[in-house]
């Protein structure tokens, strides 16, 4: 129990001696105007180099990821229908995909399928 306990302590220490090390270190003390703008071949920039960001095609894009993964995930269900007893494959898949559609009509109810207002 000791040996757990100096060993976690230990990894608790070191990791907070690397971490404070890393960010003494790695402080920029000279902010130099020119080199934080954006590079343009010598040329002051014409416009900002930020350019905004939908966060409506972001959140969608997740939406779309999540919904992706979970479609991959379905796959192998349809191929151990032949080696699984039939009726905890069907408890299984419905659960799994009652859990989906329930996912799909939240979304779809808070509006976040909508890409105009």
């Amino acid at each position: 129990m000791w040996i757990m306990f100096i060993v976690t302590s230990f990894t608790i220490i070191l990791t907070s001696i690397v971490m404070t090390l890393a960010s003494i270190l790695s402080k920029k003390t000279i902010n130099d105007r020119e080199k934080s703008s954006p590079f343009e071949c010598g040329f002051d920039p014409k416009s900002s180099a930020r350019l905004p960001f939908s966060l409506r095609f972001f959140l969608i894009a997740v939406i779309f990821l999540i919904f992706d993964v979970e479609i991959a995930l379905l796959l192998p269900v349809i191929i151990i229908m032949n080696w699984s007893n039939i009726m905890s494959w069907t408890i299984i898949s419905t659960f799994f995909l009652l859990i989906l559609l329930l996912g799909l009509y939240h979304e779809w109810n808070q509006g976040a399928l909508e890409w105009a207002y």
